[in-house]
């Protein structure tokens, strides 16, 4: 659902940006029906009607299978380290196989026809697994490791077709970008909106650009002076080094690397920059104690937005198709637009993560819901203390449409389990929503991995 960036730091940056995944766009003439439809229909009962269905669709959810990753027999031949039973950190879905990444670095590959483990992903005893991401361009796995030999500080790529692993044959991929040096702080990010591989070498200053589909190399940018680079829908934000009371910014052409545009962003001097982020045409600028800046890059038109209403956030998700951007701050979710104003604050909807942990949150491919993991409402007089759910809710009027919670679940002992259904409710810690098998995927800090379904 996102652009993930994997930098070969164990330690995670304090501000996380992702990018919900963009539909492909409609035909010419599909589109100008629907604004037709747009204009002659009231959206109050096509948002009624997407309501109910939607609580429909969660209404009877129930715990259905239970897979574990953790495997002492399967599992001999890997370092004692990443023998440890782990939390799951990420679950990926493609296609029938689910995917699960647990703390320690081992990644299990689960059936949904069989119902089984189909393989480990690990190739290699002192391989450790950062992270994975599913390309759809070529219907493969790509996942991003290091290894004991290199002392884990070097990040490796491969990429395995998932027919290959349909199979039980993991070792049937092939390595990615070996002649690149992806050492700290070196990354690699992957961007699934433009299509696009993003990698920097710290040893030589270089950015490449790789194309998702073959992974050939498109171009290259070395400059010692670029500090960070931002990817939107068909451009780059190069953000240099900052300069006495201004900031210089390049903006790109994603395909081929062609300055667009050109320009320096006045700063107030000794305040630092809590985040540079771009969205097409706006440039989102806050400094520490400072007012939020909306600028419109193509006139140079700013929009304030005050300190005290808009406080530095510790994630952001951008929201292509409703031209909005989620802010995650504590266990908080607004929705903002790019005119500065908050949209939607969601009712019900404390998520149970203090860290916004966002492998524990899922936003739909229409980008109209959000399903995340929740700490139950402190003012509803009818929850336990700390009891958690998992809520279904609506992006623009952030109510709560659909919830998972205990008292719902069946009670009855499911013996082919290790984890009761509030068991598995109970400790989750990575949430992915299979969207064409309408199943939630749950994992918990025992390494344990949930479906649920209607």
């Amino acid at each position: 659902m996102e652009a993930r960036r994997v930098s070969a730091n164990p330690r995670p940056s304090c501000v996380r940006r992702v990018l919900a995944r963009k539909r492909p766009r409609p035909e010419a003439s599909a589109n100008s029906a629907r604004k037709l439809q747009r204009r002659e229909i009231s959206a109050l009962p096509c948002r009624a009607f997407s309501a109910s269905t939607t609580r429909e669709r969660f209404r009877n959810i129930q715990l259905q299978e239970e897979f574990d990753t953790h495997d002492p027999k399967e599992m001999g031949s890997l370092l004692p380290y990443l023998m440890k039973r782990s939390e799951i950190i990420e679950i990926v879905g493609a296609s029938d196989i689910i995917f699960a990444l647990s703390q320690s670095g081992v990644c299990a590959a689960f059936s949904r026809v069989s119902n089984q483990r189909i393989c480990f992903l690990n190739g290699r005893p002192d391989e450790v697994i950062r992270s994975l991401f599913y390309n759809k361009n070529n219907d493969s796995l790509i996942t991003v490791s290091v290894y004991g030999s290199e002392n884990f500080s070097a990040l490796r790529c491969r990429t395995t077709r998932i027919e290959y692993i349909r199979r039980g044959k993991p070792d049937a991929g092939f390595p990615l970008f070996e002649t690149e040096s992806l050492k700290w702080p070196g990354f690699v990010e992957f961007d699934d909106v433009n299509g696009k591989v993003l990698t920097y070498s710290a040893q030589d200053s270089t950015y490449k650009v790789f194309d998702l589909k073959n992974y050939t190399l498109l171009y290259t940018i070395s400059d010692k002076n670029v500090q960070e680079i931002k990817i939107s829908p068909g451009i780059m934000l190069l953000i240099y080094s900052r300069k006495k009371g201004c900031i210089p910014l390049d903006i790109l052409s994603i395909e081929d690397g062609k300055r667009l545009k050109s320009f320096k962003h006045l700063l107030h001097r000794n305040k630092k920059v809590d985040f540079i982020e771009q969205f097409n045409e706006k440039l989102l600028i806050k400094q520490e104690g400072e007012n939020l800046q909306i600028l419109d890059v193509r006139n140079f038109q700013s929009i304030e937005v005050s300190r005290s209403e808009f406080v530095t956030p510790s994630a952001f998700i951008f929201l292509y198709e409703m031209q909005l951007f989620l802010t995650f701050r504590s266990r908080s979710v607004s929705v903002w637009n790019f005119r500065g104003e908050l949209v939607t604050s969601f009712e019900d909807h404390m998520l149970w993560h203090p860290d916004c942990n966002t492998n524990s949150i899922y936003i739909t491919s229409n980008q109209d819901l959000i399903i995340s993991y929740c700490k139950a409402d402190p003012n509803d007089p009818s929850s336990e203390e700390n009891a958690c759910s998992i809520n279904i809710s609506e992006i623009l009027t952030g109510k709560c449409l659909a919830k998972i919670k205990a008292g719902n679940l069946n009670k009855q002992m499911m013996s082919k389990f290790q984890s009761t259904p509030s068991e598995a409710l109970g400790d989750i810690t990575a949430l992915y929503y299979d969207e064409e098998r309408e199943e939630i995927y749950t994992g918990n800090r025992q390494g344990l991995v949930h479906v649920w379904s209607n």
